[in-house]
């Protein structure tokens, strides 16, 4: 019996494995071909009807030509600074948010938890109107914070953090409350410290959401010198929309923050999920 039993693991094992390997392939092929192109000289990869995989000579021009003609620099730190501040928002108002929802007994708590859960089926083009009347009415339509205030709550966090702090034991939080903390000194000398994973979580989603987003900040920037890299990347296309080297490039200069900052800290993103429940 146990002769058939491993065997048919073992082809289970492979047919995973073979899954696996075309899933990854899948997924990889368009950043492979991205970088290919990036790191080319222009017409290499299809020079003389030949399809090349990769450039004989790697070479730096698209790179230094796409920094020598935009204004690269400066869309990249516009990126990192929007993406940095509304990353430290979010968190903070989720976590805030999220135990308020977990551990406070108030009125309304429970419908007022799923109407922010239903703000997630909107999309956003449904309230860009609305939006941008307020940023104007704000004053503060062509600013920085045109952007980052419409962004710097998140209901998938909020759902995220409550989750979470749901599975925090209440022993602990009891514990506390004998020996005379109140709800701030339990929030931030008990829940905080056991918040590592979550707050992992919170800060790499909404880096990357804010770090991709090209809707909202298109209408809400005017000035050149403020744009995002997504904008940025939109506005090179239009100037040199057949130069595939500088725009692979540019696009690379974008993708490889957010990869590098996965590839750092997946592990607490993972623990994070796990710790929520979310499967």
């Amino acid at each position: 019996m146990s002769g058939p039993r491993n065997a048919s693991a073992r082809r289970a094992l492979v047919l995973r494995t073979v899954i696996i390997a075309v899933i990854g392939l899948i997924t990889v092929a368009p950043l492979y071909w991205m970088l290919a192109v990036a790191f080319s000289t222009r017409g290499e990869l299809l020079g003389g009807g030949e399809l090349r995989l990769w450039p004989r000579r790697v070479t730096w021009e698209n790179v230094t030509r796409v920094f020598d003609s935009f204004p690269v620099a400066t869309w990249l730190g516009n990126s990192i600074a929007i993406a940095v501040v509304v990353t430290i928002i979010t968190v903070v108002t989720s976590l805030l948010a999220g135990y308020a929802f977990a551990h406070l007994k108030f009125r309304f708590s429970t419908p007022l938890f799923f109407i922010a859960l239903a703000t997630l089926v909107l999309p956003v083009q449904v309230i860009m109107v609305a939006l941008f009347r307020i940023v104007v009415g704000l004053g503060l339509y062509g600013t920085y914070w045109a952007v980052i205030l419409p962004s710097s709550a998140s209901a998938f966090g909020l759902f995220l953090a409550r989750q979470f702090m749901l599975g925090i034991p209440r022993e602990l939080l009891e514990a506390a409350r004998l020996d005379g903390a109140g709800h701030w000194q339990i929030f931030r000398r008990v829940v905080l410290p056991l918040s590592g994973p979550l707050i992992a979580v919170l800060a790499f989603m909404s880096l990357l959401q804010s770090w991709n987003d090209f809707a909202w900040p298109l209408i809400a920037l005017r000035e050149n010198e403020l744009f995002t890299l997504p904008i940025g990347l939109l506005y090179l296309q239009g100037q040199a929309n057949s130069d595939y080297g500088a725009t692979m490039a540019f696009a690379l200069i974008n993708v490889v923050p957010m990869a590098l900052l996965f590839l750092f800290f997946q592990k607490y993103f993972i623990a994070g999920f796990a710790r929520s429940g979310i499967k």
